[in-house]
């Protein structure tokens, strides 16, 4: 088998139920498995995969027992010679694992892959690729310094400045939302480290394998949505795991004095902080205009009946040309990308070209009755049902 895809699941069902769509979609023409390991959801996320998805292999734990445990639970029954590590709050393109693996054979000393991410409103990601944080290194990122030179070998290297975010490259630390690697390696590691519990994993992860000598890269020739912050609520409990994180990465792999550990506890307190109140929720407000990039008109309808609002179809035949002037003269607008119209690669590709550009997304999953997406990587994101 060629590929298991592993996805830790907590309390997301309808951000789940599109990400499986867009894993099964991926993996078409692929030998590979998606396996879905539940940390004990209250929702109804078990009872959607087993009704909608009947071939993903669900293993449903007792108990919530954290990000590190419940991947090594997914990867101990995995197949495949490579496996992905996946966020349930991901959307992947239709080539994405092709893409990978075909990168991946490619090596000779490869460790961990990791893509492009972008978030709801088509925004770049840049915890997409980092550095290792030393002392240096996370002294620029706590106190903001790496926006001075975000380019620079010396300021900029936490979101590895040197390396542009569309340029293929060696980089130190990848993110947990997707990461690619044989299973070999994996094991071979001992997987994620279990005294974790949801902050740091990754980055002590991506150490550990550079350890082992191989090396890391960022490959953004395919670009995923990642919703960020669905799984946790940014508040004093995820700003106590978060400290506990990188305390736990200094003393583990970077043997920091004393003095240092005190300066880190402080700068990770107050970046947690700040983390925390980034992450406050605010006022939704509706859209003034709704513009649906679809062919089904029942489903406009229905749309119709349930926001409230009356909904402009635009047909996507001349792609960006005809998408741009749709816009022109409207207020705040949002757009529903209908994922039974469109690939989600082509999705993908509409938030990142129509970025910055005052609008918001959400996606209508192929045969599903609700539209989902964020507006801001500091917020949870919403699905409405209709």
């Amino acid at each position: 088998m060629q590929l298991s895809v592993i996805i830790l699941n907590y309390n997301v069902r309808y951000f789940l139920e599109q990400c499986l769509l867009s894993v099964r979609e991926a993996i078409h023409g692929l030998d590979a498995e998606i396996i879905v390991v539940d940390n004990n959801s209250p929702d109804d996320s078990c009872q959607m995969v087993k009704e909608r998805f009947p071939d993903v292999i669900l293993i449903e734990n007792k108990e919530n027992v954290g990000f590190p445990k419940g991947n090594n639970i997914g990867v101990e029954k995995a197949k495949g010679r490579y496996v992905c590590i996946l966020n349930p709050d991901t959307v992947v393109a239709e080539d994405t694992f092709t893409k990978i693996i075909t990168f991946a054979q490619n090596q000779t000393d490869l460790g961990i892959i990791g893509c492009r991410l972008i978030d709801g409103t088509g925004n770049f990601l840049p915890e997409s690729k980092r550095s290792t944080p030393t002392p240096w290194v996370s002294f620029t990122k706590i106190f903001g310094l790496y926006k001075l030179a975000p380019t620079s070998n010396w300021l900029g290297r936490y979101y590895t400045g040197r390396l542009r975010e569309n340029q293929t490259g060696k980089t130190d630390v990848l993110v947990g939302a997707f990461m690619v690697l044989e299973r070999a390696l994996y094991n071979e590691v001992g997987g994620f480290d279990e005294r974790y519990f949801m902050y740091g994993e990754d980055i002590d992860f991506s150490y550990t394998v550079l350890k082992k000598g191989k090396t890391n890269y960022y490959f953004p020739e395919t670009s995923i949505i990642h919703y960020k912050g669905e799984s946790t609520v940014k508040d004093g409990t995820y700003m106590k795991r978060f400290q506990q994180g990188m305390e736990l990465f200094y003393q583990k792999n970077l043997k920091a004095s004393v003095f240092f550990m005190l300066f880190m506890k402080l700068g990770t307190l107050f970046f947690s902080f700040m983390k925390m109140f980034r992450g406050k929720p605010k006022q939704k407000t509706k859209p003034e205009n709704y513009i649906f990039i679809s062919d089904n008109d029942i489903l406009k309808g229905k749309l119709q009946n349930t926001l409230k609002k009356n909904i402009q179809i635009q047909k996507f035949e001349n792609q960006k040309a005809v998408f741009s002037q749709t816009f022109s003269g409207l207020g705040s607008v949002e757009v529903i990308l209908d994922a039974d119209y469109l690939t989600f690669k082509e999705c993908i590709s509409i938030m990142e070209t129509n970025k910055d550009k005052n609008l918001t997304f959400k996606i209508l999953p192929k045969d599903s009755g609700f539209i989902i997406g964020s507006n801001s990587n500091n917020e949870r994101g919403e699905f409405i049902r209709f």
